[in-house]
């Protein structure tokens, strides 16, 4: 569900989260009775400002265990995300500041995504996909989704991890392939998957 007060198709929400229409408007009322969304038929739904205040909170909880996965207990990147939601939602507020000091206040989780702070902000910067880049383009890696753990696998057998400057070099004009160059190594990608890869342009002199 969408932070910035947009509004939310139920059809994208079953979509997203694998369920069906009629049970995601379920759960969308419920929500909705506790004060947490705004749900209007037809149209979408859009979180209330308590509403963000408690999602920001899990989505803090969720980022900052991935990281900890991670880094203190070496669990690949393509599978933190499944054990992160199994966690998220008991973890204690003293445990999450354990975290957080212990890995030094991290802003960014291992897939690049932003983590909110303690205060609940969250930096969002404008989503530019790779697969909206053109023959030339220089560019760097920033977030990639985590919901696909083959692409996190196939990213990661590659190296092509957040931070890493990369140019694309070719797009077939009709399967959509886009071929990159990154560390001096040729890399083949599919534009599905490059849809799900944040990046940024670089300012070439």
């Amino acid at each position: 569900m969408a932070l910035d007060n947009e509004h939310v198709t139920t059809s994208m929400l079953a979509d997203r989260l694998g369920y069906s229409p009629a049970t995601v408007t379920g759960m969308l009322k419920k929500l909705a009775r506790l004060g947490w969304v705004i749900y209007e038929p037809y149209r979408g739904v859009t979180l209330t400002e308590s509403g963000r205040v408690i999602a920001l909170e899990v989505i803090r909880h969720h980022r900052l265990l991935e990281t900890y996965l991670v880094q203190a207990l070496n669990v690949p990147w393509d599978k933190v995300h499944e054990e992160a939601e199994g966690l998220e939602h008991v973890l204690s507020e003293y445990l999450e500041e354990r975290i957080d000091e212990v890995l030094g206040h991290p802003t960014m989780d291992p897939h690049g995504s932003p983590i909110p702070s303690h205060s609940g902000s969250i930096v969002n910067a404008v989503r530019l996909h790779l697969s909206d880049l053109a023959v030339g383009d220089q560019a760097e890696i920033i977030e990639i989704n985590d919901h696909d753990p083959q692409l996190l696998a196939h990213m990661a057998q590659f190296k092509l991890y957040p931070l890493v400057h990369f140019t694309v070099t070719a797009i077939e004009p009709f399967d959509g392939l886009i071929t990159i160059r990154a560390s001096g190594q040729i890399h083949v990608l599919g534009r599905v998957s490059a849809g799900q890869i944040i990046v940024k342009k670089l300012n070439v002199s």
